[in-house]
């Protein structure tokens, strides 16, 4: 579903001319833009916001380049589509940005259909990466609310285990297992063992795993 927020394109280039002629471009597409001389100005701004968001990124800087801020970007665990644009590019460095998750690598001059529709794509993006982030947190929820007995018991229904095996492998009995299972599938939301699975599969916890 497309969310009714605002979605923002963040443009780095330290040409001042591009990123004058750049924020006309994508604000005549109906989207916020916020535009920075270099990669240190848009890591020291405050760059969250409330809606998805890109970012439009020079390559070449002065000081830090467009490829050292992807990686910083990484590193702090910020989820953000890059849409890298270069006048001096080349293959392994495109090639190095779309393996590290740039959404597209263009070339200087870029014409003004390739990089809406880019844009356009990495904002698609941000709001499916943004949905899943909110499910994955409303998941965990769920998952404290869980007894430490409770924890143990869905790790064993997500390893495939029947409640009489789950029953011996905790030693108590089958019926005390009910009881719990019951609570699982109640304070996870699921209606089925393989609803069960794949919300856990989401917060990272795969079969053989215990929470």
């Amino acid at each position: 579903m497309k969310s009714d927020r605002p979605a923002t394109v963040f443009l780095i280039d330290d040409d001042a001319s591009v990123r004058r002629g750049l924020t006309r471009l994508i604000q005549s597409a109906g989207h916020q833009v916020q535009s920075f001389a270099s990669a240190r100005e848009f890591l020291e701004s405050d760059f969250q916001t409330g809606g998805p968001a890109c970012l439009v990124l020079d390559v070449r800087m002065p000081g830090l380049s467009g490829l050292d801020l992807q990686a910083e970007l990484q590193a702090a665990n910020v989820i953000l589509p890059i849409i890298f644009i270069t006048g001096h590019g080349n293959i392994p460095m495109s090639v190095t940005a779309m393996k590290t998750g740039a959404v597209d690598f263009l070339t200087k001059p870029v014409q003004d259909t390739v990089l809406l529709r880019s844009v356009n794509e990495a904002l698609a993006r941000a709001e499916r990466e943004g949905a899943e982030r909110a499910e994955i947190e409303i998941i965990r929820g769920r998952a404290d609310t869980l007894t430490p007995r409770e924890r143990e018991v869905m790790a064993l229904v997500v390893k495939g285990l029947r409640n009489k095996q789950i029953a011996s492998e905790l030693g108590t009995v089958e019926k005390t297992i009910k009881v719990h299972r019951a609570r699982v599938m109640e304070k996870m939301r699921v209606g089925s063992v393989a609803e069960l699975v794949g919300v856990a599969e989401k917060i990272g916890i795969p079969p053989k795993s215990v929470l």
